[in-house]
């Protein structure tokens, strides 16, 4: 068994409904370097991060190849599992997979949505789009962790529809399921007991995303959350960081760093 697929193994193990995977995401080989120091059990990108330290934005405009090798960067800089968002898998999502698998990735989230104006795609043209990832994924002899992310709570109204979000976002985990899917994401998903709702009838273990200002992660795990991921916030936190110490050194306050 390769060392590849022992990460996938061990990866695929930590998503347990009640105990879940706590990913602080990371946007390249420091950033990973740093978490992974942190006693991270493993490591995950997350796109807005990854294309804004790029000076670009979100949405697919960072080009696959630069998107790969930083891939292959992280992946060399840790001994950790790493999962890669591919946004909604460019033009071809299984040679997209397949390129992140070969540059050690044991892991993916792909999302629902159109990168131009986050409309949702039809849930039959998505499950094609996840068949085709397993397949690829399947054929590579790594059992490669599709996290299916819906952004059915990022569509107009989402806040005041309520039960009939959940329940839409619900037939998609269910399709997504039978598509190969193994785990579903739901980003926008914020009320407790909407979460333990969602959890206690999802057909995958649940991906919820946090904030810098949301309850600490025992709340989550306390509603049945699988797995947890902060997104954009470690970015941010650090970026406002840097700002603030460099301020200081503007400022005089401080001599700043080593040189």
């Amino acid at each position: 068994m390769t060392e590849q697929q022992l990460k996938a193994e061990r990866f695929k193990a930590l998503h347990v409904p009640g105990d879940p995977l706590v990913l602080f995401n990371i946007w390249d080989a420091g950033s990973a370097k740093a978490v992974a120091a942190a006693n991270a059990q493993a490591l995950a990108t997350g796109s807005w991060a990854v294309a804004a330290a790029l000076g670009m934005t979100d949405g697919e405009t960072v080009p696959l190849d630069l998107v790969i090798a930083n891939v292959a960067r992280i992946t060399a800089a840790t001994a950790l599992p790493v999962s890669v968002d591919i946004e909604s898998g460019y033009d071809d999502p299984a040679q997209t997979a397949a390129r992140t698998i070969e540059a050690g990735a044991i892991g993916c989230n792909v999302e629902d949505s159109f990168p131009a104006d986050g409309t949702l795609r039809d849930v039959a043209d998505q499950v094609d789009r996840l068949r085709s990832i397993r397949r690829a994924a399947d054929a590579s002899g790594v059992d490669y962790f599709i996290n299916a992310r819906t952004d059915v709570f990022f569509q107009p109204g989402a806040k005041t529809a309520g039960a009939s979000m959940l329940e839409l976002a619900m037939e998609r985990a269910r399709a997504y399921a039978d598509a190969g899917a193994d785990g579903i994401f739901v980003p926008g998903l914020t009320d407790m007991a909407m979460i333990a709702e969602f959890t206690s009838a999802s057909p995958l273990p649940v991906n919820i995303m946090l904030s810098a200002t949301s309850p600490a992660p025992a709340a989550f795990a306390q509603a049945g959350a699988a797995r947890l991921s902060y997104g954009p916030a470690p970015y941010l936190l650090a970026m406002k960081a840097l700002e603030q110490a460099a301020q200081r050194v503007f400022d005089g306050r401080t001599a700043g760093g080593d040189g």
